[in-house]
């Protein structure tokens, strides 16, 4: 598995590298201190893991889609201080495949690498948990269907898209907003169809990530 590592903390790059140099099977073909430096290997070596802290200095979570556009074999592990779940969520339809914490157990980095490497997603503890508290889960989501393409959503399936977030059933939406129930499923439908899921995770998620709703609220929401 060959592997760039790309962090803008020269002490954090030689700690992933000493850490991932022991693995049989794991190549460490290049280190990138900044957004600039990660394109300019992307472009020199053949398709491999980048290992990122997008939220270091000199990089963004821009860079990622801009690598894919480079070559969309290419995934990404990142590895990141805290976030909140609307940060994560906004990583992973950027491209991101798989998530750890810095401060995780160091056998939880090396799997994530490996089985991002054999194909599979990876999540620490920590992050799934940071994840499903917001309402989310990631065994629910449709990832690949996300693209960078514009959506165009009314204002009316905004509204509608707030209330099924908030967990309304259509009957109780349609009641809300003075609509029929058979309308309400049409323009779920339609909401589904235009932002690429497949359930109501992939709306919650979308409504997040637009801060149609703040990932804060089910923190706070009494046990049902």
């Amino acid at each position: 598995m060959n592997v760039i590592i790309a962090d803008g903390n020269d002490l954090i790059r030689i700690g992933l590298r000493t850490i991932l140099a022991v693995q049989r099977d794991i190549s460490i073909v290049g280190e990138a201190h900044d957004s600039k430096g990660l394109l300019e290997q992307i472009k020199s070596f053949g398709t491999f893991l980048v290992l990122i802290d997008y939220t270091s200095t000199g990089f963004d979570i821009d860079v990622v889609p801009k690598v894919l556009q480079l070559n969309k074999h290419v995934k990404f592990i990142a590895i990141t201080p805290e976030q909140s779940a609307q940060t994560l969520v906004d990583a992973l339809r950027s491209g991101v495949t798989s998530y750890v914490k810095k401060d995780c157990e160091l056998s939880e980095i090396v799997n994530a690498v490996t089985e991002t490497g054999h194909g599979n997603k990876f999540f620490c503890g920590q992050i799934l948990e940071t994840i499903q508290r917001a309402n989310i889960d990631v065994n629910d989501l449709d990832f690949d269907s996300f693209t960078c393409e514009a959506v165009v959503v009314s204002e009316r399936e905004n509204e509608i898209i707030v209330l099924i977030s908030e967990g309304l059933t259509n009957e109780q939406i349609a009641d809300q907003l003075f609509l029929s129930k058979h309308t309400i499923n049409t323009h779920r439908k339609n909401i589904m169809s235009k932002l690429g899921v497949k359930n109501t995770a992939g709306i919650v998620m979308y409504a997040v990530k637009m801060n149609l709703i703040s990932p804060n609220k089910f923190l706070f929401a009494p046990s049902i």
